[in-house]
C-alpha cells in the first residue's frame, strides 16, 4: 500500500536516525539530514512512479539512502554503478550490512558482462590445442585448476591472476564468439547462470557498461541480457549521456577482427583441418588488419573519421575489405562442418555489414569518428541526438528511474541533463555535501599566472605548486588535462621536490593507488582516469592541484559535431555544450578532496580563466562552498594549523 509523505518522512527518520537500525551496526554512524531527504524522494519513486534526479554532495551517504528504499520496496529493483569497483563494494560491504541491521532476509545478487565469466569451452579449446609460450602455459593452468573449484566462475575471484592477463581473453568469450545454446558447455556455463541468478534476485547489481549493452541490444531487436525490472536505479548518473551516446551508436575495432580472423584459424584447425584454404585467407586478413592500424599509430588520438579516399589509409581500409570478404567467402561454405565454423561465418556476415557501413560514413544525425588506443584502432558511428533513444529503450519501458550522483549539476541547475536525455517532468533534487568545507579546506586561486594558451603555461603552474606541495610535505594528487603536460611535470619534479613522484601509467592504477596510501608523502601525478572514482580518506591526501578547466579539445570530432548542431538550432554552444561537460568534470576532479569528515586539505586551480573571465563564476559557484584564498601565506597557515 502506498505511503503518504508524512508517514514516509517519519519512517526514514527514525530508520536514518540515530537511534536506527544502521547506528547500532555502524560505530562511527552520523545521522544526516541530507540522507534522510534522500531516501524519501527515492522511496517515493519507488512507490508513486516518475523520474528523479538526485544530487548528492559528497559524505551524504547516497549508497544507503537508495538501497535501504529499495530493500524495502518490495519491488524487483536494478542497481547500476559506475564501475565493477563499486558494484563490488556494493555486494561485499553494503549488502550484509545492511541486511543485518534490518534483520531480514533479501535474494541479492551482481550481473556483470560475459568477459567477466569463465567459459568452460574456451578454456578447455585452448588447453586442446596447447600454448607454445611458457608465461601464458602457466595462466592457463592456473585458470584451468580454479576451474575445477569455482562456484560462480567470476574471474575476478583469480586473484592469483592480473584484472590485464595475457591469458583472459582466451578463457572467456564474447557476444561475437559465444557458441550460445550450441555450446557442448552450455548446461555448465557460467553466464547463462548467472543470468538465471539474476531472473530470481529481489536486487539486482550491475554496472553501467552491462545496462547500455543490454539497452543496445534491444534497440537492434536482439534479446535480452538483463531481466524486466519494476524500478532502476542509475547511481555515478554524470556518466550517462556520455555512454548513451556511445552504446546507441555502431562500432568497428581491429581487435574485433583480429580476433575473427584467430577464432577462425582455431576453428578451422579443429573442425576442418583439410581445409588449407580458411587459414591461408585468415592469415591474409590478419596481415591486412595490421597494415590498416599502423598507418595510423602517428595520427592524433581521436579525429574525425570519412569514407575511405586514394590516400595511403584509404587504400588500406579497402584492401582490409577485400581480405574480410575473401575468408568470408570458404567459410560460407564450411560452416556446415562445425559450430565454431558456423559461428565464424556469421561473424563474417555482421563485420563485412560493419566495414561497408563505414566505408560510406554517411549516416544521418550520426558523427564518424575514430580513436586510437595503444595499438588498436576503433571506428564509432554516435547519434548526435540520443534523447529519443534513451526515452524508447529505458524511459519508457522502466516506470520508476532514479538517476543519481555528486555530480549532476550545472550552477545549480539541472538543465543541460534534462536536455540531453529529454528527461521531460522529471523530479529534480540536489542535496548540499554535509562536511564543513568552509571549515575542512580552502581554494587556492594563485595570482599572475599565464594565460593556459602560453607555451610556457605548464612549468608556470608547477613552479606556483612547488611550495604548496613542500608546505603539504607531498601528499598531494596534481591532476592534468593532458597526457602532454603530465609527462613534462613527470620530468620536471624529480630533483625539485624531496617527495616520492608517482605517475599515471607506471604502473596499475590499484597498485598505484595503494603505493600513494602506504607512503604518505607521495605526490601522484594523474590524468583522465584519475579525476573520479578515486577514494582516498585520512592524511595522505591533502592537496588536490588541477592545472586548467577541463574543457574539451575543439578538434574533438564529437565536441565539433555537437556544437555546430547546437548553433545551426540557434544555441550558444560554448554555454551549452563545452561549459556543462568541463564543470562536472571540474567537480568531479575538486571532489577527490574532502572524503570524511576528519579529512582536510587545500585544492588548488591554476586556471587564471576562473578569475578574468565572465564564465568562471560559473564554475566557482558549482564547487563546494570552499573558502578562497589568493596568497600562498594563507595556505600554508592553513597547512600548518
Amino acid at each position: 500500500m502506498a505511503r503518504n509523505r508524512a508517514e514516509a518522512e517519519e519512517d526514514w527518520s527514525a530508520l536514518l536516525g540515530a537511534e536506527g537500525p544502521l547506528a547500532s551496526c555502524l560505530p562511527h554512524f552520523r545521522p544526516r539530514a541530507q540522507q534522510v531527504a534522500m531516501a524519501e524522494a527515492v522511496a517515493r519513486v519507488l512507490v508513486e512512479g516518475g523520474t528523479a534526479l538526485i544530487e548528492a554532495g559528497t559524505g551524504t551517504g547516497k549508497t544507503f539512502a537508495y538501497l535501504l528504499p529499495a530493500f524495502l520496496s518490495g519491488r524487483k529493483v536494478l542497481i547500476s554503478t559506475g564501475s565493477k569497483a563499486l558494484q563490488d563494494q556494493i555486494l561485499e560491504k553494503d549488502v550484509p550490512l545492511l541486511l543485518q541491521a534490518l534483520g531480514r532476509p533479501l535474494h541479492i545478487t551482481r550481473l556483470k558482462g560475459r568477459s567477466n565469466y569463465l567459459c568452460r569451452h574456451r578454456l578447455q579449446r585452448f588447453a586442446f590445442e596447447g600454448v607454445v609460450a611458457l608465461e601464458l602455459a602457466r595462466q592457463l593452468e592456473v585458470v584451468a585448476c580454479w576451474a575445477g573449484q569455482t562456484r560462480d566462475g567470476d574471474i575476478g575471484e583469480l586473484a592469483a591472476l592480473a584484472e590485464d592477463a595475457q591469458v583472459w581473453p582466451l578463457v572467456t568469450s564474447t557476444k561475437d564468439n559465444c557458441l550460445g545454446s550450441d555450446c557442448p558447455d552450455y548446461a555448465q556455463c557460467h553466464v547463462m547462470e548467472a543470468r538465471r541468478r539474476a531472473q530470481e534476485a529481489d536486487i539486482l547489481v550491475v554496472n553501467h557498461h552491462l545496462l547500455f549493452s543490454d539497452l543496445a541490444l534491444k534497440a537492434e531487436g536482439m534479446g535480452d541480457l538483463l531481466p524486466r525490472v519494476e524500478a532502476m536505479i542509475i547511481d555515478e548518473a554524470h556518466q550517462v549521456a556520455d555512454l548513451a551516446s556511445r552504446f546507441f551508436g555502431q562500432h568497428l575495432s581491429s581487435h574485433q577482427l583480429l580476433e575473427w580472423a584467430r577464432d577462425t584459424m582455431a576453428e578451422g584447425l579443429r573442425e576442418a583441418p583439410d581445409d588449407g584454404e580458411i587459414n591461408a585467407r585468415a592469415e591474409a586478413l590478419l596481415t591486412a588488419v595490421e597494415a590498416w592500424r599502423a598507418l595510423w599509430m602517428g595520427m592524433a588520438e581521436r579525429g574525425e573519421w570519412r569514407s575511405p579516399g586514394q590516400d595511403a589509409t584509404g587504400l588500406a581500409y579497402a584492401a582490409l575489405l577485400t581480405a574480410a570478404g575473401a575468408l568470408a567467402a570458404p567459410l560460407a561454405v564450411a560452416a556446415c562442418r562445425g559450430k565454431g565454423l558456423e559461428q565464424c561465418a556469421r561473424r563474417a556476415g555482421e563485420l563485412l555489414e560493419a566495414l561497408a557501413f563505414f566505408a560510406g560514413a554517411n549516416a544521418m544525425g550520426t558523427v564518424f569518428w575514430y580513436e586510437r588506443r595503444g595499438r588498436g584502432l576503433s571506428l564509432h558511428a554516435t547519434p548526435l541526438d540520443i534523447a529519443e533513444p534513451f526515452r524508447r529503450h529505458l524511459l519508457d519501458r522502466v516506470e520508476r528511474l532514479v538517476l543519481t550522483s555528486a555530480t549532476l549539476s550545472v550552477d545549480g541547475g539541472f538543465a543541460h541533463l534534462e536536455r540531453a536525455l529529454g528527461l521531460d517532468g522529471a523530479q529534480s533534487l540536489a542535496l548540499a555535501s554535509p562536511f564543513d568545507y568552509a571549515g575542512q579546506s580552502v581554494l587556492y586561486l594563485p595570482p599572475r599566472l599565464p594565460d593556459p594558451g602560453s607555451q610556457g603555461f605548464t612549468v608556470a603552474c608547477l613552479e606556483a605548486a612547488l611550495p604548496v606541495l613542500r608546505a603539504a610535505g607531498g601528499r598531494a594528487f596534481f591532476l592534468f588535462t593532458s597526457h602532454r603536460a603530465l609527462q613534462e611535470a613527470a620530468v620536471w619534479f624529480p630533483g625539485r621536490l624531496d617527495y616520492p613522484i608517482l605517475v599515471q601509467g607506471s604502473m596499475a592504477r590499484p597498485r598505484l593507488l595503494e603505493t600513494f596510501r602506504r607512503l604518505g608523502n607521495a605526490v601522484l601525478l594523474g590524468a583522465a582516469s584519475f579525476w573520479e572514482g578515486v577514494d582516498v580518506q585520512g592524511e595522505a591526501l591533502s592537496c588536490v592541484i588541477i592545472d586548467k578547466l577541463p574543457f574539451i579539445s575543439p578538434a574533438d570530432p564529437l565536441f565539433r559535431a555537437r556544437s555546430e548542431q547546437c548553433q545551426s538550432n540557434g544555441g550558444d554552444a560554448f554555454r551549452e555544450v563545452q561549459i556543462p561537460q568541463a564543470v562536472i568534470a571540474l567537480r568531479q576532479g575538486a571532489g577527490r578532496l574532502i572524503r570524511s569528515e576528519a579529512d582536510r586539505g587545500v585544492l588548488m586551480l591554476c586556471d587564471p580563466r576562473l578569475q578574468s573571465r565572465s564564465y568562471g563564476r560559473i564554475f566557482l559557484h558549482s564547487l563546494p562552498p570552499m573558502r578562497k584564498v589568493h596568497a600562498l601565506a594563507e595556505v600554508e597557515a592553513f597547512l600548518r594549523a
